[in-house]
Formats: structure tokens, sequence, C-alpha cells
């Protein structure tokens, strides 16, 4: 990797911040002040700047806000993905979706390049509970929620038992359900005879979206949350 991007993965500092201290001296690469921004590094290579050492992060977890009309996927030819709403600071870390949101969602949506973790999260063995705030064309019902509870049968897999929670507004309902199946909100909904015009993720276990996040915003997860997370898939 050239060194000007290997630091500005590893920095706040731009590749153009990153340039000014190599000239100045300040950037050395295995004890030796660097050359020019487009030297070559690789992992092994100890890189300082003003005399601190800095590392490339080998694995990282990122919550989005993921807005609608993006799709939950690492490339696509018709439409922008979440990975095009991830910086250039994280670009070597091939990041991916853990799991997916239909286009038309929005919310809570994990992106990682550790795949044990993205593992751990959607195994249906994992009973890992995804939460979602709906809103319906029709007055949710209290037959509704027994009807959630015994999970559903469909032609390409069975639901299992999920939570149904009525709002105060009979139209917005939260929903939790255990697997990640294509459109399973929207076909549990429907089958209960009512359309969801509205979808947004809220959380995935105990983690909930930042709030502090508007739609296509992102951010690394804590140190509290990361330690959530493992909690949540077992690893």
């Amino acid at each position: 990797m050239r060194l000007d991007k290997y630091i500005s993965s590893c920095t706040p500092l731009s590749r153009k911040d990153v340039k000014k201290l190599i000239k100045d001296g300040a950037v050395t690469v295995d004890g030796a002040a660097a050359k020019a921004p487009d030297d070559k590094v690789g992992e092994n290579c100890l890189v300082t700047v003003n005399g601190k050492p800095v590392t490339l992060k080998k694995s990282v977890c990122l919550m989005l806000n993921k807005p609608a009309g993006v799709v939950s996927a690492v490339s696509d030819r018709d439409y922008k993905t979440v990975i095009d709403l991830i910086g250039e600071e994280y670009s070597y870390l091939d990041l991916f979706p853990i799991g997916r949101l239909d286009i038309d969602t929005e919310g809570l949506l994990l992106l990682t390049n550790d795949g044990a973790l993205s593992h751990a999260l959607t195994s249906p063995s994992k009973n890992v509970y995804k939460t979602y705030f709906a809103r319906l064309d029709k007055e949710a019902e209290e037959e509704d929620i027994a009807a959630f509870a015994e999970g559903m049968e469909f032609k390409d897999f069975t639901a299992k038992s999920a939570v149904l929670e009525i709002c105060e507004n009979r139209k917005e309902v939260i929903i939790k359900i255990a697997e990640g199946k294509y459109h399973q909100v929207k076909r549990m909904c429907a089958k209960r005879g009512k359309n969801v015009v509205y979808l947004k993720r809220i959380a995935i276990g105990s983690l909930a979206l930042d709030l502090g996040l508007a739609p296509g915003q992102y951010r690394e997860l804590n140190q509290e949350e990361e330690e959530l997370l493992k909690n949540i898939s077992g690893i």
C-alpha cells in the first residue's frame, strides 16, 4: 500500500497532511525517514508519525444508519451500495454488510471484514433477534400478536416465533424476528392482511441504532458496543 494511503487509513490525517509531514521528515518507515508519499509499505512495516507508531486495523465493525434507496451489497450495477457510503479511510479493509436490509428499508446495518462475526450474527441457530419499527396501512390487532408468536409457514421457510408489539398508534408496531429471510417482516405482516408502508431496523440483539446518526452516517462501534456484540454473537 502507498505510504500516504496507509497513514491516512490509520489516522485522521488527509493525504495532503501526510505529504507535508513526509516532506518535513516527520514520518519514518522501519527507522528510516520516509522519502515519498508513494513509498510502498506492508503490514509488518513499522511506520511512525512524529515519533508515534501507527498501525492498520485488521478488523473493524461500523454501525451505519442505512438510508432508503441504497442496497445492502458490496457492488451493484444499478444502485448505490452501502459500501459507497463509506469513506476512503476504510477502503483497505474490504468491508461487507452483515446480513441485509431491503432497498427501501432504513436503519441499523453493521459493516465488517470479520467473517466469523458475520456468521455468528446471521446464523439462525444463534437466535439473534433483530428489532424493527414498522408502519402499516391498517391497524394491528391483538390476534396479530398471537399469530406472530406462533410462527408462520411459508412455501420456502417456516418463520420462528416472533414478537409483535402494538404502539399507541395501532398502525405502528415493533417487530422482533430471529431470522432475516427475504422480505420476512413484510411477508409476515402481509399474511395478517397488513402492508408495510415504512420499515426501519432499530436494534440487533441489545445493540441499538445510535439515534445521533442521520441516514447515511456511520461510525465505528465503541468499546462497550464491541463487548456487547461479542456477547450477542457468542464469539
